[in-house]
């Protein structure tokens, strides 16, 4: 059997470690089977200005995550299985429309429950002579085994840090040990592929973390950063967004049933610039175009 498929006969992709087999038809925590699920794809021109550049990103979003975040923008697709069942051949098939079609890199958003598959399809698009950046769009909910399976494959690592809190991480996206295991995932990303680096402006390589702000400091933004700046460096490229909302099931919870205040968001700016980051993208306050489907918005970023 194939070193990538036979992980899906005790899939434990994730922490959550299901043990489940995907390839006799069992189905673990996320819902995820044996084929990966795309609910759409395309270029994508609202990512940060590296990624996106002028003639977008070709964006692949998979359905579903294994996360239940509360504030979901995308639940549609995260939060059950939505979409077409798409054979690894048909995942590389896009691969080469999106090629054609003109875009910098292929986004693999939310890959994590299909990272063999999709290892598979990458070394397949390789040996067929595909030559774009691949970048895993991940929110990093995974176990460092997941990502070594990537080594070679992936070029550009993308991943959310979203929590500082173990507690916060269950409450708010039903990730027990997410802390822990993002910050290990993430070490191993950067050990693959390094810093982030571009060619005229576009990224042909490297780690991007993307932190979204909540309300109250609920993500532990201060701690990410203290982290990321004693682990990694301040060259590391950090992507602070502002865009949150209380989307899909936040209103039901008080703490997070707001947006962001402009001093929080520019409160923490000043951190990241008085720790002396130097490869940051801020996000302009979010507008009412924030809260469409990640799929159909375009989001204002800025270096």
């Amino acid at each position: 059997m194939d070193e990538f498929l036979s992980s899906l006969e005790h899939c434990e992709l994730c922490p959550r470690r299901c043990g489940v087999n995907r390839l006799a038809g069992a189905t673990g925590f996320c819902g995820a089977g044996s084929e990966c699920v795309v609910a759409h794809y395309g270029p994508h021109y609202g990512e940060e200005p590296p990624i996106s550049g002028l003639r977008g990103s070709g964006t692949i979003f998979f359905s579903p995550c294994n996360m239940r975040c509360l504030f979901c923008q995308n639940y549609q697709i995260s939060q059950s299985t939505s979409g077409s069942a798409v054979s690894v051949a048909g995942l590389v098939d896009i691969f080469f429309d999106l090629k054609k079609r003109g875009v910098h890199n292929i986004n693999l958003v939310s890959p994590t429950p299909y990272a063999p598959l999709i290892a598979l399809a990458i070394k397949t698009a390789k040996e067929a002579g595909f030559d774009i950046p691949f970048l895993y769009n991940t929110g990093a909910y995974e176990e460092r085994e997941t990502i070594r399976l990537l080594k070679g494959l992936i070029d550009i690592y993308l991943p959310d840090l979203k929590y500082s809190s173990d507690g916060v991480a269950k409450k708010l996206s039903a990730a027990p040990l997410y802390p822990a295991a993002a910050r290990q995932a993430i070490l191993e990303m950067h050990a693959q592929v390094g810093d982030l680096s571009k060619v005229d402006g576009i990224a042909r390589k490297g780690l991007l973390i993307r932190h979204l702000v909540l309300p109250g400091g609920l993500a532990g933004t201060r701690s990410m950063i203290a982290w990321v700046e004693s682990n990694l460096g301040r060259h590391t490229a950090i992507s602070l967004m502002s865009q949150y909302y209380p989307m899909y099931r936040a209103r039901e919870h008080p703490l997070i049933n707001r947006r962001i205040r402009e001093d929080e968001y520019h409160a923490l700016v000043e951190v990241l610039a008085g720790r002396g980051f130097e490869n940051v993208y801020l996000q302009e306050m979010a507008s009412a175009e924030s809260y469409l489907p990640d799929f159909k918005k375009k989001r204002p970023f800025q270096e």
